[in-house]
């Protein structure tokens, strides 16, 4: 049986992945704070997942120095300590925000596999560099697995998707915009995760859900998964396209930035989980 380290003990990805792999493998968590961890020993671990590292909404964008330091120094020294003792492969968790923020609203922003990178905060890049330190690190013997995910969304998930619950719940109305964003529901990503040490594969992988989201839909699901009723408004994109001159949080809440389909498939499929049916199973 393999068996496997995930680093971060807060990691909320971390906990999905374990959940997932926990019974298939011999799973072990390690923090990463401080620096005893760098006496442990990694032998024996078939394959490290690095999970621990800064959020994109836990970190202030002054935050550079923690950032690179922990996301991008730490996942290269966890990195080489892995090959160093024989692990043979590593998973970084990198993200969609190396392609850049969100389309302003009404613009649609779709990657497709030549897409460049184009991080625009200090968060993309930190992950940037890891990526490109990581890399360097590859072998024969020691295989690198990059996942460029969108928002991972589920039960006990921190981030937008609560904050989009609760106004499903506690708002009688909600602005009716059409947008396209990728996202990954947890179980679905953890099933792929599980593909991946499987399979022991290595390169960049970019997996989302089977169908794109809408964020004026998701609101709707989620209200109608609690047996409530909400109004979506027509006619608001030209005062929402106002706001967003005035604040970010427009174009993050109604912009559209999604992975061409074609990116994310694999051989085995990992979409366990349509969106209707994740997000009534994320909201029960």
């Amino acid at each position: 049986m393999k068996k496997i380290l995930i680093t971060g003990l807060t990691s909320y990805t971390g906990s999905v992945i374990k959940e997932r792999l926990s019974g298939n493998y011999v799973v072990e968590r390690l923090s990463l704070r401080g620096d005893s961890w760098r006496s442990e020993s990694f032998s024996g671990f078939d394959s490290v997942i690095h999970t621990a590292g800064l959020s994109h909404d836990s970190t202030k964008s002054s935050d550079k120095e923690s950032l690179y330091s922990i996301n991008s120094q730490l996942a290269f020294d966890a990195a080489m300590k892995a090959k160093n003792d024989g692990a043979r492969q590593f998973v970084f968790m990198s993200s969609s925000i190396v392609y850049g923020k969100s389309a302003p609203i009404g613009k649609l922003k779709i990657i497709t596999k030549n897409t460049p990178v184009n991080p625009e905060s200090y968060y993309g890049d930190s992950k940037i560099k890891a990526e490109e330190a990581l890399k360097k690190l590859e072998s024969d013997d020691f295989r690198m697995c990059i996942l460029r995910c969108p928002m991972i969304y589920g039960k006990g998930c921190k981030g937008n998707y609560p904050l989009l619950s609760k106004v499903a719940q506690t708002s009688p109305v909600f602005p009716k915009i059409h947008n396209q964003r990728s996202m990954l529901y947890a179980k679905n990503f953890s099933q792929f995760v599980k593909f991946m040490i499987d399979d022991e594969t290595h390169g960049i992988f970019w997996p989302q859900n089977g169908e794109y989201s809408d964020t004026s839909k998701i609101v709707r699901m989620i209200a109608e998964s609690h047996g409530k009723k909400i109004m979506l408004l027509p006619l608001c994109e030209v005062p929402l396209e106002i706001l967003s001159h005035l604040t970010g949080l427009v174009d993050k809440a109604f912009g559209s930035l999604a992975y061409d389909m074609s990116l994310s498939e694999y051989t085995n499929d990992y979409r366990l989980y349509s969106l209707r049916s994740s997000i009534n199973e994320t909201e029960s």
